[in-house]
């Protein structure tokens, strides 16, 4: 009879009781292997390297590199990974970020621990959980106006460009080494894009541009 392969999960969170706890509930939990804990950002980028997890459970608020970042810098070297975020915050300032990073499920720290080692068997499955107010949140986030259904059509075919590659979460240097244009020619693009779509900020230009079916 085959043995089952567990899934491999890496902690990072800056407080050291959460990641005792996590660790303690997880190892009771059948085809989970906690594989290494990391106590800041990028602790957690050298030791996804070095055990290369399957499930990260990443916390949000931490000193240093921040949970957004973490996940940006972790998902570029490791792609395959899944990122479920675990935190205690629910503002947009982080949720939406986190997501637009490439964060694959958020859940709240105060689910129940069979609600997180469910989430984590469903990121092995390819399947994504959002906690129901995060689920709700977006839902939200999502019912734009009709009339900004066609904004895009004033985009230029670079706007168009520009567009995309924030959609993916690149930053203004990311875009200017893959257009092979300047950083400053990006900001302007980025400006010009938020002011023809009606958007306060990135997040919620990458929004319309998925919304709309003008990024993958």
């Amino acid at each position: 009879m085959e043995t089952e392969i567990p899934i491999k999960v890496l902690l990072v969170d800056d407080h050291e009781m959460v990641r005792i706890g996590l660790a303690a509930v997880l190892g009771t939990e059948d085809g989970i292997e906690v594989v290494g804990e990391a106590s800041s950002g990028q602790e957690g980028i050298r030791l996804a390297q070095e055990y290369r997890p399957d499930v990260v459970l990443m916390d949000l608020v931490m000193e240093g590199m921040d949970g957004i970042e973490t996940t940006r810098q972790l998902l570029k070297l490791y792609p395959e990974c899944k990122v479920i975020v675990l935190t205690s915050y629910l503002d947009d300032e982080k949720m939406y970020p986190v997501i637009e990073a490439g964060a694959f499920s958020y859940l709240l720290k105060t689910s129940r621990a069979s609600e997180v080692a469910d989430a984590i068997r469903a990121a092995a499955r390819g399947q994504s959980v959002l906690e129901s107010q995060v689920a709700s949140k977006m839902m939200n986030r999502f019912r734009q106006p009709k009339a900004e259904a066609a904004a895009h059509e004033e985009l230029t075919e670079r706007e168009m460009d520009v567009l995309r590659l924030v959609a993916q979460g690149k930053s203004n240097q990311d875009i200017a080494d893959e257009l092979i244009i300047g950083v400053k020619t990006v900001k302007f693009h980025v400006t010009n894009i938020l002011a023809k779509l009606h958007v306060e900020d990135r997040t919620q230009a990458a929004i319309y541009a998925y919304k709309n079916g003008l990024a993958e």
